[in-house]
């Protein structure tokens, strides 16, 4: 096991930027085969702990084995996590500053709607519409045919990660700009989910720009989501990271972390059939897969080999977990497994690099408008005769 804080060193923006969405995508593409199961259930299938890219759940029966079909997931391929959070880059190339709901209206749900590209899962071209889940699908459903002022639109979906788990481009073009991700995230998240699930979205938002602070830490970063966060969101990551403090290995970490986030989560001991009160709107709840994100951050040291490890050998919704995990190491400057982001770029038929280089260019266009923006304000203010005089 890597000594706590041994991975993280002094990055610059393109160098946190290309870890933390190469990261995450590593992390969902290693989450995705074991995603729905419990650590037991893996072990048993796998005959261990999962240490790296394994193939689907049932074999080459994955076109039609029930719950998983018809996806691929497994052998490198990445799911819905990786494919929005691709598409949130692509609106934000176009818009070149920050976003809003309408942004997502404007942008985001036409182009799930009316842009084929290649879907791993399904190992075809097909609009990436026909991949994302029902939580997704309710973007469609509401802004497009419901014509739902975009703010509001995400009240009466499921409360679930569904906004939280692309969020991670809000954070990095807010590098170290922790409480700008966070309301850039909460507004952005307000198209597509309510209550603790667009909280989730804007504190995991936050967690990502703290990240990229020179000098940040595992520490650092649950220090500044326990400075934002609300509610059961907040309490479920005080509480979770308390106990992920006291592990250094994801082995040890595993039970301890599901105790401590139970009884928060609403989904239930059996992740495959939801308790009657599952994803509904609470300021007592949480959503399971940030909490446990942060923790196993913390358990890991930071180290995203580690951290992504311990997110997929948790089970549950792990490759939403892995994601968020492997874009919080990836953020804080630890490296990204050559191995791991080789293979899901080949199989995904993917490049991870591009939308990197893509973000970082728009990040720092938008950080140029900031300061332009912040003189003019400050020029104003002065005339105004704001500044209070010396003594």
């Amino acid at each position: 096991m890597t000594p706590k804080g041994a991975e993280i060193r002094q990055a610059g923006l393109e160098e946190r930027i290309t870890g933390a969405l190469v990261g995450a995508a590593v992390g969902d593409a290693l989450g995705g085969p074991v995603e729905g199961y419990s650590p037991d259930q893996i072990v048993e299938r796998h005959g261990g702990r999962i240490h790296g890219i394994v193939g689907p759940w049932n074999g080459d029966a994955w076109r039609t084995a029930r719950p998983i079909a018809p996806y691929h997931k497994g052998d490198g391929h990445v799911t819905d996590d990786t494919l929005m959070t691709h598409a949130l880059i692509k609106v934000y190339a176009q818009v070149r500053d920050h976003l809003d709901a309408y942004a997502i209206a404007d942008h985001l749900v036409p182009d799930l709607m009316t842009t084929p590209r290649w879907i791993p899962e399904l190992e075809a071209e097909a609009l990436p519409l026909q991949r994302i889940f029902l939580a997704e699908k309710w973007l469609v459903a509401r802004l497009h045919y419901g014509h739902v002022d975009p703010r509001e639109a995400g009240v009466g979906n499921i409360v679930n990660c569904g906004a939280a788990m692309y969020m991670a481009p809000v954070g990095l073009v807010n590098a170290a700009n922790p409480a700008g991700a966070y309301a850039e995230a909460l507004d952005i998240a307000g198209a597509h989910q309510s209550s603790y699930g667009r909280e989730a979205a804007a504190v995991f938002a936050a967690a990502v720009a703290a990240a990229c602070t020179p000098g940040a830490t595992p520490d650092s970063v649950v220090k500044t989501c326990l400075s934002l966060a609300k509610d059961g969101t907040r309490t479920a990551i005080d509480k979770v990271c308390e106990v992920a403090s006291h592990h250094t290995d994801f082995e040890s970490a595993l039970g301890p972390l599901r105790e401590a986030v139970t009884p928060y989560d609403t989904v239930g001991p059996d992740y495959r059939q939801p308790s009657l009160n599952a994803r509904r709107p609470s300021r007592l709840h949480t959503i399971e897969e940030l909490p446990v994100a942060l923790g196993m951050l913390l358990v890991s040291g930071g180290n995203h080999r580690q951290a992504v490890l311990g997110a997929v050998n948790y089970g549950r919704d792990c490759d939403s977990t892995a994601t968020m995990a492997g874009a919080l190491a990836g953020a804080l400057g630890s490296p990204v497994p050559e191995d791991w982001s080789k293979t899901v770029a080949e199989a995904s038929r993917l490049d991870l690099w591009e939308p990197a280089a893509t973000l970082t260019r728009v990040t720092r266009e938008i950080h140029e408008r900031d300061v332009h923006r912040r003189r003019a304000h400050e020029q104003a203010f002065t005339e105004l005769g704001g500044p209070r005089c010396s003594d």
